[in-house]
């Protein structure tokens, strides 16, 4: 990529240029720091004293334009205002259009004023993370803790925007004041409920909110999904994605994300007792929930591929094979025959829309809900993931119909099956296809996605908020001519080419994710076989703790959403989780004779739930890191962490399998030990990456 420096000056408003951080000289700055301290020109704390009254002048510099921008709308805005106080008697139609055309008017120079604010926020989060860089200091630490929160701190102004939101409310209000409504006025405040229909406000409560970026827990919840935005904003305003959105499609997409973790896991309590039913040893249940995972492999990327030309033929093909594999599955224990459980299972990894359901809420949902959107899919997925085993420990009947047994083994499968048609019929019923481009048109867009237009910038958000580290662009080791060229924008065409797009840190980030996914499945997977085997459990008890350990995901999410990740840096927390997880697996060994209930549950307990803080944080960091040419395409963001994920599944249920030939007495300690390992790889890997980490 080029250069932050160079973008700085390509993007800049040419009659503010002087108002703009001296990237530039601030960069000379630090390498002739560098230089004298080699020398012994300057001690560090000399250093520091002056690099921090540089940054403490550009930033005033910023800040003091800001203000007189601010001054110059809110006097354009009371001037607009006592015009519009002469209306009220009497209202002119032609004088309401002119105001309204003032106020939009005013709403485009507030956009130009919040891209100014962008790229020096960008600009001065690069400069201080090149410091850290070359002096191996946490200078940047010290600078915005001492700076943020002081009563005179000039960096609030660039940290809150304060102030610009009084110009938002202000240019909201009087838009929606001019709205006629039967022939008169209405106000927001009378009709909360009513949304004020104007593309200028929405860009720029999306500006705004996109330039906050505040940590709580919806942001945090969404970013899970690791729907990648763009780095570089493109030129596509809201108003497509209004067209292309509808509600109860939406809603059928989080349905249908729901029900997959239900099909998911509904059969782990019971996997191990059908798979002996059926002539198999209990450790076959591996192969069983793993097979699984196996087809999704392959289906996330042709689901993928399919959800760049339609999102609704997908969605009836998932449902179609996911009610053909449960059939297999629960007519398997009549036909006595594994093979049969196998295939059914199969069938329902090629029916996995989750590459589907990511994609429509990228590309479909407007971009002022889409974090919404996001926290909904992941909150689906748990409460998926909880339902499942609790469903499973409901189904405790047996009766037949027609010689078709219907028993806890094989309720599982009926149950999804009548699920998968029923949503089937409301799918064909209420979900309505969004247009989709031609490739002519796509292939001008992104040819045309790099220049520049300070309007359409913002109107689709801002790229990254202030202090959130990703990748310095100037250490890359990019062509700097990479950006100048159509195919450097250009969505990744296969696997490989998205890989390579990867930095080192990211593929750490990916490894974490593959341990963790590991880890959890093991305990998963296993559950049933190991607590039946040491403690005698039924399958309503592995339904319950497995119950019990899907509902933490929420409650988890929610307090280090809100709490910790306020308190801590997002790599913090990354490397206390995994050190956390492997308290856990450690403790999880089989080392005395009396192997206990307590070591198991609060052992299990343990790994499970800092595991799920570690996706969460992991998840989180990814979704702001992943180059911008994955956000969009086949090959995606979403999609490489949804194989990692599900190649983690593959293995971990494979291996329980394999340990289970060397019989159930070895089965928990053989499993665990591969969980170790990466688990001590990932935080070795961690360690050695953790000052890129932000």
């Amino acid at each position: 990529m080029v250069e932050f420096g160079k973008k700085l000056k390509a993007r800049q408003i040419q009659e503010w240029q002087r108002y703009y951080i001296n990237y530039k000289l601030m960069k000379k700055k630090v390498k002739q720091y560098a230089h004298q301290i080699q020398v012994g020109a300057l001690d560090r704390r000399q250093v520091l004293k002056d690099f921090s009254r540089m940054l403490d002048s550009q930033i005033e510099k910023i800040v003091l334009f800001i203000l007189e921008e601010q001054g110059i709308l809110a006097r354009r805005i009371a001037s607009l205002d006592e015009q519009k106080e002469s209306l009220q008697m009497e209202p002119e139609i032609s004088r309401i259009s002119d105001l309204r055309e003032g106020y939009r008017g005013i709403g485009h120079d507030l956009l130009k004023l919040l891209i100014f604010v962008e790229m020096n926020a960008i600009g001065l989060r690069k400069i201080l993370k090149k410091f850290d860089k070359r002096f191996g200091y946490k200078f940047t630490d010290y600078y915005v803790k001492t700076r943020a929160n002081h009563p005179y701190s000039q960096l609030q102004q660039v940290f809150k925007h304060v102030g610009l939101g009084a110009v938002v409310g202000a240019i909201s209000r009087n838009l929606s004041d001019l709205q006629e409504c039967n022939g008169s006025y209405f106000s927001i405040y009378d009709h909360p409920v009513l949304p004020l229909q104007d593309p200028v406000v929405d860009s720029i409560k999306s500006a705004v909110d996109r330039l906050t970026k505040s940590t709580n827990i919806l942001n945090f919840l969404g970013q899970h999904a690791l729907i990648v935005h763009e780095e570089l904003p493109s030129q596509v305003d809201e108003q497509p994605d209004d067209r292309r959105y509808a509600f109860m499609s939406l809603l059928l997409n989080l349905a249908n994300t729901f029900l997959y973790m239900v099909n998911t896991y509904i059969i782990v309590p019971t996997a191990d007792d059908y798979s002996i039913i059926l002539g198999a040893a209990p450790t076959v249940c591996g192969i069983v929930i793993g097979s699984m995972a196996v087809a999704q492999i392959f289906s996330s990327v042709y689901f993928s591929a399919w959800s760049n030309k339609s999102y609704f033929k997908p969605l009836v093909f998932s449902s179609i094979v996911l009610c053909l594999g449960n059939v297999m599955y629960a007519m398997a224990y009549d036909l006595n025959s594994i093979s049969v459980l196998l295939i059914g299972r199969l069938f329902c990894g090629l029916g996995s829309a989750r590459a589907v359901n990511r994609r429509y809420i990228s590309d479909c949902v407007p971009q002022r809900i889409r974090m919404q959107a996001s926290a909904g899919f992941v909150s689906a997925s748990a409460l998926g993931m909880a339902c499942g085993p609790a469903l499973a420990g409901l189904l405790q009947t047996k009766f037949k119909i027609y010689g078709i047994t219907f028993n806890q083994d094989t309720l599982p499968g009926w149950v999804m099956a009548a699920a998968w048609l029923i949503y089937l019929v409301w799918l064909l019923v209420s979900f309505r296809e969004p247009p989709h481009d031609d490739d002519a048109k796509s292939a001008t867009h992104e040819s045309t996605s790099g220049k520049y237009d300070a309007n359409n910038t913002l109107e689709n958000g801002l790229a990254q908020p202030l202090l959130e580290n990703p990748e310095d662009e100037d250490d890359q080791g990019y062509d700097s001519n990479e950006e100048t060229r159509p195919e450097s924008r250009r969505p990744a065409n296969s696997l490989g080419s998205a890989y390579r797009l990867l930095t080192p840190s990211v593929k750490v980030q990916l490894l974490i994710y593959f341990m963790l996914k590991y880890a959890m499945e093991i305990l998963l997977s296993e559950s049933s076989v190991v607590t039946s085997y040491y403690f005698g459990w039924t399958t309503s008890s592995v339904s319950v703790f497995l119950a019990c350990l899907g509902l933490t995901v929420l409650p988890v999410n929610v307090f280090v959403g809100s709490y910790v990740s306020n308190m801590y840096e997002d790599r913090q927390i990354l490397l206390a989780s995994e050190i956390v997880v492997l308290v856990g697996i450690v403790f999880s060994f089989n080392f005395i004779v009396g192997y206990s209930v307590l070591q198991y549950v609060i052992s299990g307990l343990v790994m499970f739930v800092s595991a799920e803080v570690l996706e969460g944080v992991n998840l989180s960091l990814l979704s702001r890191v992943m180059s911008s040419r994955l956000s969009r395409g086949t090959y995606n963001g979403g999609l490489l962490s949804t194989e990692a994920g599900t190649f983690a599944r593959v293995v971990a249920d494979a291996t329980i399998t394999v340990g289970g030939f060397l019989g159930n007495r070895m089965l928990l300690n053989v499993t665990l030990v591969p969980s170790l390992l990466i688990c001590i790889a990932s935080i070795v890997a961690t360690c050695c990456t953790y000052n890129s980490l932000y």
